[in-house]
């Protein structure tokens, strides 16, 4: 003989009264209207957000990551930037450095030798448009 039970549909049926209570209660809340947004940030805050974006950066040229990144992230991000490691050439140094690269491969290019690739070379590093007979090979030492 089986006995009926009151609860055996008041399981599933509580159920779904709660979740339509939730969802109903999330849709009467909708979206906050635009005044209710935060507002703009503080120069506090500003300075904050640009520091954080300089230090990341410079986190990710120097590839720093995990344990090595938190000490520098914590100096950076205070005002005192941690100087670069040893071996690390400065921006100017890369730039010089490519710019020699360059200016070899044009005299190389034009088949300088001697004082015409001196000359040649002299005014390309110091950013000057090389050209006339000197820059071309012309001349003759």
């Amino acid at each position: 003989m089986r006995i009926k039970t009151p609860f055996r549909l008041g399981a599933p049926l509580l159920a779904a009264a709660i979740l339509l209570a939730g969802a109903s209660a999330g849709l009467a809340q909708g979206t906050p209207a635009p005044a209710e947004t935060s507002p703009a940030p503080s120069a506090a805050q500003a300075t904050q957000r640009e520091r954080m974006t300089q230090c990341n950066a410079e986190a990710g040229k120097r590839s720093l990551t995990g344990d090595a990144r938190r000490p520098f992230m914590s100096e950076c991000l205070a005002g005192r930037m941690p100087p670069a490691p040893a071996g690390t050439p400065t921006a100017a140094q890369t730039a010089q450095r490519e710019r020699m690269t360059r200016c070899n491969a044009d005299a190389g290019t034009r088949g300088l030798a001697a004082d015409a690739r001196r000359d040649f070379m002299k005014d390309c590093l110091a950013g000057k448009s090389p050209s006339g007979p000197a820059a071309a090979g012309g001349r003759r030492g």
